[in-house]
């Protein structure tokens, strides 16, 4: 085998392994890529069906109820224009009150009910996730100008 034919074959089995390698990454990126969307967007069907995503918005007021095991809870996300019922297994955190901010990631079941894996709560007074306080501020500019 001549050199140059060598040399050949050595750039094109790396030019594969870099292809292989980037596949790799960008299917690996793809699998942990998680949206955002409002309680709003869900309502109309803009939620991605059987895949997880996020819900952001505040905690209703008198909608967080837990089951006897002492780990099931079931609450109500909103945007202040529409409300989306979750269910949760685990250990909310500390922060997590009704009235308060809170972002949901988990899958939106065929009853409309958004199924979290993870609840993330505010850490202070003056803070709100930066996708829920965008959502419920769209969320009230779409109902002041609906009222006038």
């Amino acid at each position: 085998m001549k050199a140059r034919s060598k040399r050949l074959m050595l750039v094109g089995g790396g030019v594969d392994l870099l292809v292989a390698a980037v596949a790799l990454v960008l299917s690996a990126f793809q699998q942990n890529l998680v949206f955002f969307h409002t309680p709003s967007e869900v309502a109309e069907g803009k939620a991605p069906t059987g895949k997880t995503f996020r819900v952001g918005g505040m905690v209703e007021e008198g909608s967080i109820k837990r089951e006897a095991d002492g780990l099931t809870v079931s609450f109500a996300i909103t945007d202040t224009a529409k409300v989306i019922p979750v269910s949760y297994r685990g250990t909310l955190p500390d922060l997590f009150k009704e009235g308060k901010g809170a972002v949901v990631q988990g899958k939106l079941e065929a009853d409309g009910t958004f199924r979290a894996s993870e609840v993330l709560a505010k850490h202070d007074e003056n803070y709100m996730p930066p996708e829920a306080a965008h959502a419920v501020e769209q969320a009230s500019k779409a109902a002041a100008t609906v009222s006038q």
